[in-house]
């Protein structure tokens, strides 16, 4: 497993999954806030997040799951919020503090949790668990892309003229949509923002599935 620990330096614990878009936008963020951490790989595919020992540390069975001394945190848009409030050297700029600033954070959050699930990141597990094409799901994703690129061409980053968390929690799972047949053709201001994302100091790309590549 990878350990990203400098030697003496106490480590957080991310119960992770390589493939896994969750995982990764907390990988992502870790790595640009430059702290030390260390990967515990859950085998999803035989069920470890269901067993006991896993359950007693988070009822719900997610990944990722992080542990830090004895906070134990799930969810991974509430685990870029608690990583940034204890540990970013400037908290503001990843999630502003102003009310008109925090709204449009939470907004992207929402839609992370929402249309991106929904869409880009289900048409993706849909070809990573071999089930069959589902087009209402490719679909949405495409009405959700659509309305991003018409977003950006207006703006370099989501919710504000820098990268905040709302970019963190969408980069996963848009990058890698052509795994679930989501073709980013046609989508110039997406593809340039994810390249902004890809520039940042400190960026940590997400290991790419055997079924499919970025177009």
């Amino acid at each position: 497993m990878p350990d990203h620990t400098p030697h003496a330096v106490p480590a957080l614990v991310l119960h992770d999954a390589p493939l896994s878009g969750h995982a990764h936008r907390v990988r992502l963020f870790l790595s640009l806030l430059g702290l030390p951490w260390r990967s515990q790989v859950v085998d999803l595919r035989a069920g470890e997040q269901r067993r006991p020992a896993f359950l007693a540390l988070n009822r719900f069975g997610q990944v990722p799951m992080l542990q830090d001394g004895d906070v134990v945190l799930a969810d991974s848009n509430a685990i870029l919020v608690y990583l940034n409030a204890r540990y970013a050297p400037q908290p503001a700029r990843w999630l502003p503090t102003d009310p008109i600033g925090a709204a449009q954070v939470q907004r992207w959050l929402s839609l992370a949790a929402g249309p991106l699930a929904s869409g880009p990141a289900a048409a993706r597990i849909d070809m990573l668990m071999g089930r069959p094409r589902d087009e209402a799901t490719i679909a949405r994703a495409h009405a959700l892309l659509q309305t991003m690129d018409a977003h950006l061409a207006t703006q370099d980053f989501l919710a504000a003229t820098h990268p905040t968390l709302a970019d963190i929690a969408h980069y996963a799972y848009v990058a890698h949509a052509p795994e679930g047949h989501v073709a980013l053709d046609g989508y110039p201001h997406l593809q340039a923002w994810l390249a902004r994302i890809e520039a940042l100091p400190g960026f940590l790309p997400m290991p790419r599935s055997a079924i499919g590549l970025r177009a």
